[in-house]
This record gives structure tokens, C-alpha cells and sequence, in this order.
């Protein structure tokens, strides 16, 4: 984690992973919530148990509960066998509910109860079975506000609410964007088993400029989309899908006050990653970056264009 703000976002998680207090994820979209709740996960004494995710939008009501705690055989028209549900599955480990805010208000007195006494029964079933399990949530939608709306149940809410961790979204940590960028270009070149591409400088400027509004999630498919379907085995600004070449610095005509540097000599280079240094420092802010340097905006945008 190359951000400062990730890595104080970390000295948290390391923090409270070892306490088995009951922990929610907040954020965007694509943000990394699962991720940050698996590294919980792997940072607590309970790394060496199961990880089991649910996704609370995903599963029809009707089924959630048994998706859940699992069903006996003959509970339902369908049910032909026993079926241990995601409780049970976290024995010994973390049991991580996504979009908690997403749980239809039927199941959250079940939820409830099931926290407060930390026992439970198949569906279907007659005997009470104990459950070890931690807890960790996620929500994209602040659950105040759904407890406000009516849509989430106020005394679950101040059961389940423990410690608060906000993930922070990509826009807010670009530093982390050009490592996240290799990590995901070596991943997917594996898995689709192609030659892994390189980026020019004016891609990964854009990259940079963009604000991400898909997050972490975005920038894996970006790459993903790049692996697969590309011409040649570097990606240059006019490659990128169209968001992405729209944050691009369009082209200009040379300035004023512009001092021409011999392309490809030794000096070239320096200007070349001075200028980026300032660009990343400004958060991908050609603007921001021109001023730092104390050379016009036209200037900057002749020097990435001819990269």
C-alpha cells in the first residue's frame, strides 16, 4: 500500500483484527471492502479457520434463511438432502455479510437473535447447534440512514455496530493505482495466459487522471479488457476505453515560454519523470502540476502528448 492513507488505514485493521469485536466495512462500490474483511480475516487468530462470504443482494429472500443456517432434509418441496448453511461453513473462522443493509427485515430478527445468543437451528430442524463464528460486515449505503428510512432494524443496528472502518475510495489514494495496476497486469497475463502488456507514460497518466468511479473493481476490468483485446504489447492513451482517454491531457501547441528539449537524450528523461512526479503529486491535476513547476498548463500538455 504505496498511499498514506492506506497505510494508516492499515495500522487500524492491524489493530483490531485481533480483538473479536464485530467489525463493518463501509464504502464505494468496487471500493475493496471483501478484500480489506479478508485481510482482517488472515491478520486474526481465527486465520487458519474459513473465510465464507455472503452477498445479502444476491439471495432471494425466500432462501436466505436457509443460505444462512442451512437446512434438514424434507423442510421445504426440493430440499432432498440436508444442506449445512454459511454459519455453520465459518466454524472456526469469519463469517462476512456484504450489503448488510440489503437484509430483508424478516431475516434481520432472526439475524438478531442469532448474535445475541449465538445459536441457531436448521431450517426445518428441531435442535439448537452453537455457532463460533466472528462476525464482519460490509454496507454501501450508511446504515443510519436506512435505519432512518424505516429499511433496517434500529436495535440490530446498535448490536452490530462495533467498530466502523470507512475504506477509502481509489480517487483518494491514486499512489496506490500504478502498484495495484502491476499486481492486476501480472494476474490477469497468468490467467488468460498471454504475454503481459507494458503501459506508456501518457497511459499511465491517465490512469492517474482518472477518478474511478468503479474503484478497484474498475481498474481490474480495465486491465483484464487490456490483457485480452489489445494491438501490440504496449497500451498507449488512444487503447484505453473511452472514459479513460477522456482524463487524458489532449495535445497543444507548443508555448511561449516552452524550452525545447532533444527528444530522447538523458536530459529528455529527467524532464520526463519530473513531470510525472508533479502530476501524481497534484493527484493527476495537470493544472495543480504547471503551477508546482512554474511553467504553463500548455507547456505540460506538449510534453505527455509527444510520449
Amino acid at each position: 500500500m504505496a498511499s498514506p492513507v492506506m497505510r494508516a488505514f492499515d495500522k487500524v485493521l492491524r489493530a483490531v483484527a485481533p480483538k473479536e469485536v464485530t467489525v463493518t466495512f463501509t464504502g464505494e462500490t468496487g471500493s475493496g471492502k471483501e478484500v480489506m474483511a479478508r485481510r482482517l480475516h488472515d491478520l486474526s487468530s481465527r486465520r487458519r479457520g474459513p473465510f465464507v462470504p455472503i452477498n445479502c443482494a444476491a439471495i432471494p429472500e425466500p432462501l436466505f434463511e436457509s443460505e444462512l443456517f442451512g437446512h434438514e432434509r424434507g423442510a421445504y418441496t426440493g430440499a432432498t438432502e440436508r444442506s449445512i448453511g454459511k454459519v455453520e461453513m465459518a466454524s472456526g473462522g469469519t463469517l462476512f455479510l456484504d450489503e448488510i443493509a440489503e437484509m430483508p427485515l424478516g431475516l434481520q430478527v432472526k439475524l438478531l437473535r442469532f448474535l445475541e445468543t449465538r445459536r441457531y437451528m436448521r431450517v426445518g430442524g428441531a435442535k439448537k447447534l452453537d455457532a463460533d463464528v466472528r462476525l464482519v460486515l460490509a454496507t454501501l449505503r450508511p446504515l443510519e440512514d436506512e435505519v432512518r428510512a424505516g429499511r433496517f432494524r434500529a436495535d440490530l443496528y446498535y448490536r452490530i455496530q462495533g467498530i466502523l472502518l470507512a475504506v477509502p475510495p481509489l480517487r483518494e489514494r491514486r499512489r496506490d493505482i500504478g502498484p495495484l495496476l502491476d499486481g492486476f497486469i501480472a494476474h490477469m497475463s497468468a490467467i488468460h495466459d498471454v504475454a503481459p502488456p507494458t503501459f506508456t507514460r501518457p497511459a499511465r497518466s491517465a490512469l492517474l487522471a482518472y477518478d474511478w468511479p468503479g474503484n478497484v473493481r474498475e481498474l481490474k476490468n480495465v486491465v483484464e479488457l487490456l490483457c485480452i483485446l489489445r494491438e501490440g504489447q504496449s497500451v498507449r492513451v488512444q487503447d484505453l476505453p473511452v472514459a479513460l482517454r477522456k482524463a487524458a491531457t489532449p495535445g497543444a501547441a507548443p508555448a511561449r515560454d516552452t524550452i525545447t528539449v532533444p527528444a530522447n537524450s538523458r536530459l529528455d528523461e529527467i524532464v520526463d519523470l519530473v513531470i510525472d512526479a508533479a502530476i501524481l503529486a497534484e493527484r493527476g491535476n495537470v493544472s495543480r502540476a504547471a503551477r508546482r513547476l512554474g511553467v504553463s498548463v500548455r507547456t505540460l500538455q506538449r510534453r505527455t502528448s509527444r510520449r
